[in-house]
């Protein structure tokens, strides 16, 4: 017998837009162990997906507004805690039909998406190297954190007609390092996998000027949603330019 997330499935329908995915589960799988070179996403990323995707087909039988943005703020106050605004949005959903708090309950919880993925699917993710520390999770959060910011921007943008179907585009951010000497950059993982940046200038003899070239230029930095507030205090102690930057790809 299928857990709620089964259940839920096969009641409403539920399917996924990109093709490249055969079904809701696979997309779950796909996105949770990080296939195919992806960044791996955690269970409240991806029970937030699957609640707003049961949302937006329930307010798709009912005739009601199912434009991302518009979709977004709704089920922020379907899952928060009683404000005036949700009261409002209740009495504007009675209209439809709908019980904000019928709507509450039917929604998933992250606890029931991993028992989904584990217990019922039997999804495991690589086992995590002996190596890993602290600081590698936290360039992983902060990586993590500024692709579930950018999705709700270009849902935001696409609700907009700025930037038409950007939700549906695939965010993916890297973090690349640059040699403070040459030209050489690399993926975060990859430098510390190997244990140094570029070859040629692991060992110099400016090695203070050239920290206080990193310092200079990550204090001159603007990037989104403070990735590099996160990671400045990992990488602080070395010569390296850090570099974070998005691809969305349609």
């Amino acid at each position: 017998m299928g857990c709620k997330v089964d259940t839920l499935t096969e009641r409403h329908g539920l399917t996924v837009a990109a093709s490249e995915y055969d079904s809701v589960d696979d997309f779950l799988v796909a996105r949770w162990t990080g296939r195919n070179g992806r960044s791996a996403e955690g269970y409240k990323t991806l029970t937030e997906w699957f609640n707003k995707r049961l949302l937006k087909r329930i307010y798709e039988a009912h005739g009601r507004d199912t434009m991302s943005a518009h979709l977004d703020r709704e089920y922020e106050l379907i899952t928060g805690e009683s404000t005036l605004q949700r009261d409002e949005l209740g009495a504007d959903l009675a209209t439809d039909g709908l019980d904000i708090d019928d709507l509450g309950r039917e929604l998933v919880s992250w606890s029931t998406m991993r028992h989904h993925l584990k217990g019922c699917l039997d999804a495991e993710k690589d086992a995590t190297p002996a190596t890993t520390d602290w600081e590698t999770n936290t360039v992983q959060l902060a990586r993590e954190r500024t692709a579930e910011k950018t999705r709700s921007v270009l849902s935001s943008l696409s609700s907009k007609e700025r930037l038409p179907n950007a939700e549906r585009a695939e965010v993916q951010v890297q973090v690349k390092l640059t040699c403070p000497d040459c030209s050489v950059r690399v993926p975060f993982e990859e430098a510390v996998d190997r244990g140094y940046v570029c070859e040629t200038h692991l060992e110099t003899d400016s090695e203070t000027s050239s920290k206080e070239r990193w310092r200079t230029t990550l204090s001159g930095l603007a990037t989104p949603y403070g990735v590099l507030e996160a990671v400045q205090t990992v990488l602080l102690q070395e010569s390296l330019l850090l570099e974070a930057f998005l691809v969305p790809g349609l």
